[in-house]
């Protein structure tokens, strides 16, 4: 059966990406349009937003990956924009807001390697600067490249070699055609992974 979906978001991570503002504050914004292959990331974003203007003019980033249990924090961000004024298109359903950490209640954590601010509450937290920035040909949006500088996880979540995340103790935010839904229990792992399975690192 043929469908047309008005958003195309199988299930992707939601993302909280902090950029700087022209004042050298924090912007937060949530997204779903991220994916990396190694140390790079592209990220996907509408071209009216402040997080697109802040990053074509000012490289510094983190990539904030919110777990399952902060979609309401989530949600509180989700109507809110950093532009003044709201960009017409979006103008029937945005607010301004200049403290996104206030708005949301998260708290924000200074960034080791980039000047801005990382969400202390999101398990993963990737610091990254900007390589490129460029319109979709479509006119869809705007393609960000960025380069992942650091990575800092929840105690938790970080293996003994500090090198792999504990996959059992991830539970990450997933966004599926505009619903917020958690992980199940693991079906299995690839041939690929260097970790070993749940149920072997469980005991069960």
């Amino acid at each position: 059966m043929i469908i047309e979906p008005p958003v195309l978001y199988p299930g992707t991570p939601v993302v909280l990406v902090s950029s700087v503002n022209p004042d050298g504050t924090t912007n937060l914004a949530p997204m779903s349009s991220a994916w990396a292959l190694g140390h790079t990331a592209v990220l996907g974003l509408g071209a009216e937003g402040q997080t697109y203007q802040n990053l074509s003019a000012r490289p510094d980033c983190v990539l904030n990956y919110a777990s399952a249990d902060l979609w309401t924090a989530i949600e509180r961000l989700a109507p809110l924009t950093g532009a003044s004024p709201v960009p017409a298109s979006k103008a029937a359903q945005f607010r301004t807001e200049r403290d996104k950490f206030g708005a949301s209640g998260l708290t924000p954590v200074r960034g080791e390697l980039v000047a801005v601010d990382r969400v202390a509450e999101c398990p993963i937290q990737v610091e990254a600067r900007v390589l490129d920035a460029r319109p979709l040909t479509t006119g869809d949006g705007c393609a960000v490249e960025v380069a992942v500088l650091r990575v800092h996880v929840h105690p938790e979540l970080a293996e003994p070699d500090l090198r792999h995340v504990r996959v059992d103790e991830w539970s990450p935010l997933f966004y599926v055609f505009r619903h917020y839904v958690g992980r199940g229990a693991e079906l299995g792992r690839t041939f690929r992974a260097t970790t070993p399975a749940v149920s072997a690192m469980s005991g069960s």
